[in-house]
């Protein structure tokens, strides 16, 4: 490969690998700049919570399935959900 096709090939992988670099989503929490999916993962975590209570409390826990499963993907659901309500 000669130089000028190395050249041709480096420059829009370079353009494209720089592409995500773009100011990424943060909010002002008591001075401090935090990642807006940090937060959103907090709450879903807590929410989670709220719906193993729930399901302990109504006897259906054992009605959902692989629980090792099931609640990280309550937590990934309710994750994505409030970041598409709140910051998109």
């Amino acid at each position: 490969m000669t130089r000028t096709r190395m050249t041709m090939v480096i420059i829009p992988v370079i353009c494209v690998l720089c592409t995500g670099c773009d100011r990424a989503p943060s909010v002002d929490i008591i001075g401090s700049f935090f990642p807006v999916w940090m937060i959103c993962l907090t709450l879903a975590v807590v929410l989670a919570f709220f719906v193993r209570y729930f399901l302990v409390r109504y006897q259906l826990e054992s009605e959902v399935g692989p629980v090792a499963l099931f609640y990280p993907s309550v937590v990934v659901l309710f994750t994505c959900v409030l970041w598409l309500i709140f910051f998109r």
